[in-house]
């Protein structure tokens, strides 16, 4: 028997911003409360982007204490993050603040990663999309550079903050998939890549599941946070993509998602891995989801190049807001420019707006001339981006794609729903916003006994308490 309602508290790291989200779960029952928001400010250090991780860290205890505070029947926590960053740790300390994927320090080592295993032959092993951002390129300078040899051990971004949580060191699945190191086909490290990447096999350490119970809080945590009773550290799809995904109700046979906010996944739910060349050359990524699924799907520019607009022009002394910005970008009647979203130039912070005019200007396409025209082009872009990697993931499942199902903070983005259905040609069906949490949640609360079933019953649950707002193609 399980309990009627359970408490449980979900660490939700995005790329921009943290939350903190106390899930309330029971067989008839999801209810989620936010007890803290706090931005995640990358700092620059002398020429290098680094995580601010202890910032981060304190945001997460200041919620939990709150969440306590408000029931302090709490029976676990999880943490999720973003995906290919870690922290390198000796005798239990960090040694430095982790890099920022950002950081464009791979550039130089790519060939010589690949010279040693190509592109293709880390496909077939992975099915993880080349990207110099990936784990394996990151880890590769860092043992060229001799500071590998100062770790004893390499925890992933979540895997990091769980091991501060409970005290043990785990790696979890979902999260070591996009690392380019994990065998696709078994779940299992791929030692023979983390030789490539320069590493150690024993510096990562062993596999756990999604729902995994791994330890106790600390005791030295419970007592910051004021715990009154004991509560357990739970492993999730500690990948934001996976936990977002698990909590999508859809009918994975014929449906689509896009996961949205700083970056959009965009594919399908299947049995296994595609790792065709097919599948590589169109830019596809296989990564492990909860319960062992595969999530195909394209790493997408998402929401970051309208954000960073946003910023370059409050940084000129503008200070519309993303509301208003949207409702004048819906009221543009030109026809505006598709510029590839996924050009390296857009993936590094910077001043969007020029770097789009370059792109046209590079075309001869005529640019966006205002605020407005840039933002509607910015939208027309990352909708065609979107609809086009869905089609992509069916043709290449085939899967044939009925729904798509967009979570995340581009749920809310009406225009942006709107024009991806438009430019698919199938109904786009919108939220839950918070669907990496509610993910979060489902996973710890089935693993505390508070509800039970596979991944089609905590989409049902999603499914009976949460309602979508529902886009067809015009």
């Amino acid at each position: 028997m399980h309990a009627m309602v359970g408490h449980v508290v979900a660490l939700d790291f995005g790329a921009t911003s943290g939350r903190v989200i106390l899930g309330e779960v029971g067989p008839n029952q999801l209810r989620t409360a936010t007890h803290a928001r706090f931005t995640n400010r990358p700092v620059r250090v002398r020429g290098c982007l680094q995580w601010n991780v202890l910032s981060l860290w304190q945001g997460a205890l200041d919620g939990l204490s709150s969440a306590l505070r408000e029931v302090p029947t709490v029976s676990s926590v999880a943490t999720d993050t973003w995906g290919v960053d870690y922290g390198m740790l000796r005798g239990g300390e960090l040694l430095g603040n982790p890099r920022h994927y950002r950081d464009e320090r791979t550039s130089s080592i790519v060939g010589e990663v690949q010279s040693r295993a190509s592109a293709a032959s880390q496909y077939s092993t992975t099915g993880i999309q080349f990207m110099p951002i990936n784990t394996i390129y990151q880890l590769a300078v860092d043992a060229a550079d001799n500071r590998l040899e100062l770790a004893d051990t390499v925890l992933l971004m979540p895997d990091l903050f769980t091991y501060w949580l409970s005290g043990v060191r785990i790696a979890e699945t979902t999260m070591a998939s996009t690392t380019g190191m994990l065998n696709v086909h078994t779940q299992q490290w791929s030692d023979d890549l983390i030789a490539v990447a320069g590493a150690r096999p024993g510096l990562f350490p062993d596999l756990v599941m999604p729902g995994t119970r791994i330890g106790k809080l600390d005791p030295d945590v419970a007592r910051q946070v004021r715990a009154e009773s004991p509560i357990e550290v739970v492993a999730v799809g500690s990948h934001d993509t996976a936990s977002a995904v698990t909590a999508i109700p859809m009918q994975s046979e014929s449906a689509a998602f896009i996961s949205c906010g700083t970056w959009g996944l965009a594919g399908v739910e299947l049995e296994n891995a595609v790792v065709t060349d097919e599948a590589r050359v169109g830019g596809f990524t296989n990564e492990v989801g909860v319960d062992g699924r595969i999530l195909l799907m394209r790493n997408v520019m998402g929401l970051w190049i309208l954000s960073e607009a946003v910023r370059q022009w409050e940084r000129e002394g503008d200070t519309i807001g993303l509301p208003e910005l949207i409702a004048a970008a819906a009221a543009v009647e030109k026809e505006m420019p598709v510029v590839d979203v996924d050009d390296s130039r857009f993936l590094a912070p910077g001043n969007m707006p020029e770097r789009i005019v370059e792109w046209c200007g590079e075309r001869g396409i005529r640019a966006p001339t205002t605020r407005a025209e840039m933002a509607r082009c910015i939208i027309e872009s990352l909708a065609q981006a979107f609809a086009d990697a869905v089609l992509s993931a069916g043709s290449l499942s085939n899967v044939p794609v009925r729904t798509i199902h967009i979570v995340g903070g581009g749920s809310l983005n009406q225009l942006l729903c709107q024009r991806t259905a438009d430019r698919s040609g199938i109904p786009v069906l919108a939220g839950p916003v918070e669907a990496t949490a509610l993910g979060s949640v489902l996973v710890q609360a089935r693993a505390m006994g508070h509800i039970s079933g596979g991944l089609d019953t905590l989409r049902d649950l999603v499914r009976r308490t949460h309602h979508p707002v529902s886009y067809s193609p015009r």
